[in-house]
Order: structure tokens, then sequence, then C-alpha cells
């Protein structure tokens, strides 16, 4: 739908991993959005989960209900022209939560005529008491400071609770996993990405650059073939592209090493979650 790419670009750093997938953003990111004396924090969360047998799923559910009971403003974000139950289903909880709430209609880019795009407004403004109804391109940044002073026009005026250069709070190495995990679901197709999660075992200074090693988890032996890929070439591709977005990040020349391992039912270990950073109780 485009929440983390929507994050980023309000807040003008690459702090949320993006791809065409759904169920993408596993984590709460927090984002600082600066303008002049005003600032706003923003919450990247996962989306609401159809399915909720496995524990992660019912972690990632639990992570979209704790933000809305501590958040001052809920942006709830729409397709452009495209509403299914779990959007309902967001609506009514926003609503019953009596919090202000924007309503962001991403992806107009994609309508046109534009015009088209009003039965779809007019239906979100019968839906619920939105204090705005804002239609934006998150990808080629269309409307977005309107969006912006919507956003600091909502939220109560206070100290900033952020230093104005500090982007987001996740560190490096939460970052280093999380773009490993980016072009493993790039590469990725079917089943096969959701069943994937990454571990840093080590990350530390080689002389002037970095020495990063990763574990890449599978839940099954076929999955593990997979994504090694014929002669190694998939997971070559994927360290490639994650070593380069790294080095961007980090500022300095990245030796990067991957391994591949499988661990049956990851998905529903509370250790291996907590080792993700998903908040297990």
């Amino acid at each position: 739908m485009g929440k983390s790419t929507l994050i980023n670009a309000l807040v003008g750093e690459k702090i949320s991993i993006t791809t065409h997938k759904p169920q993408t953003t596993r984590h709460r990111i927090l984002g600082v959005l600066n303008r002049g004396s005003r600032q706003a924090v923003l919450i990247d969360t996962p989306g609401l989960q159809r399915d909720t047998k496995r524990a992660i799923h019912r972690l990632m559910t639990r992570t979209v209900h704790q933000a809305v009971a501590e958040a001052d403003v809920v942006l709830l974000m729409f397709e452009a022209n495209k509403l299914n139950t779990l959007d309902e289903q967001l609506i009514k909880l926003v609503s019953e939560s009596g919090l202000p709430c924007l309503a962001v209609v991403n992806k107009i880019d994609r309508v046109k005529p534009r015009d088209r795009l009003l039965p779809f407004i007019q239906r979100l403004s019968e839906m619920a008491s939105f204090v705005s109804i804002v239609p934006v391109s998150a990808r080629s940044g269309e409307n977005l400071e309107e969006l912006t002073r919507c956003v600091l026009e909502a939220v109560p005026a206070g100290p900033k609770l952020y230093p104005e250069d500090m982007r987001t709070d996740r560190d490096e190495r939460f970052r280093i996993v999380e773009i490993i995990r980016e072009k493993l679901m790039l590469r990725l197709h079917q089943e096969v990405p959701y069943g994937i999660s990454v571990e840093l075992e080590h990350f530390s200074r080689r002389g002037r650059g970095w020495l990063v090693h990763g574990v890449v988890w599978v839940e099954r032996d076929a999955h593990k073939a997979i994504v090694v890929g014929k002669g190694g070439q998939t997971m070559k591709d994927v360290g490639v592209a994650a070593r380069t977005d790294i080095s961007s990040m980090l500022g300095g020349a990245v030796h990067l090493e991957l391994w591949v391992k499988v661990r049956k039912n990851w998905a529903d270990s509370q250790r291996t979650l907590r080792q993700m950073g998903l908040d297990v109780p």
C-alpha cells in the first residue's frame, strides 16, 4: 500500500524497507519529521493481519493496536479507489479510539482522469469523521507538503522529543538486517519471502570499513535451496545489492558474508521473534 514509502518520503531518509509485496513491514519503526520549530514523531507499523494463527502475525497485529493506543493522531492510508475488509476494520478501530484521524489516499498518480478519485473520497468521508482526507503519491512526492502541514497542525503542540538531526529510533544493526531482508524479498517469489528471517551475527569495524556477518533463516529445506539459488547465484545477487545499500548507509566499504540455515517454525519461536526485534511478552 505504501506506508513505508510515505514515512521515508516525509522523514527525508530511507528508514523503513519497501517492496511491492504485502507484509514487508514486520516492526514498529519510528521516524522523526521536523519542520522549523515543529516536530511530529511518525510510527510505521505492520499492516493488520488477516491470518493470526502464527505467533508472528499475532504480534504484528498487536503492534498495530498498541500504536493506536499510544498515538495522539492516526494516519490511515488507503490505496486510491480500493477499499477492503481490513481497511474497514481499521476505520472501525480508529473511530472507536476517539483519536483524531487523517485519511491518506495514496497512489493518486495511477488514477486518470483524476476526478475518478472523487467518489472514493466521498465514500471515505461518509465512513468516519476524518480531520482531513489528503490525496498523495508517496512515490512521486505529489501533495506531500500538504500532508505534512495537516499532520503538524493535528499534532498537539509541545517541546521536541528528539534532536533535529535524528531520523529514527532504530540503530545500524537493525537497519542492516532490514536491508538484507528487503533484498531477499525483492529477489524471491511466492511464499518463500514470508518464511525468511535475518539475524546479524557480527558487525564491527574493519580498517576504514565494516565487517558484517548475517544468517538467513528459512523454515524448510526446500526453501534453503531456493534462497541459495543455482550455483549460489541468488545469494550472490542479494549480497551485492545489500552491500551497496549498507555501504551507502554507513558511509564506507562493507565486507558482507551471508549464510542460509534452516530453523523450522521460527515464526512461532518467541526466541527468534525477540531476536528479530518484535515485542514478545
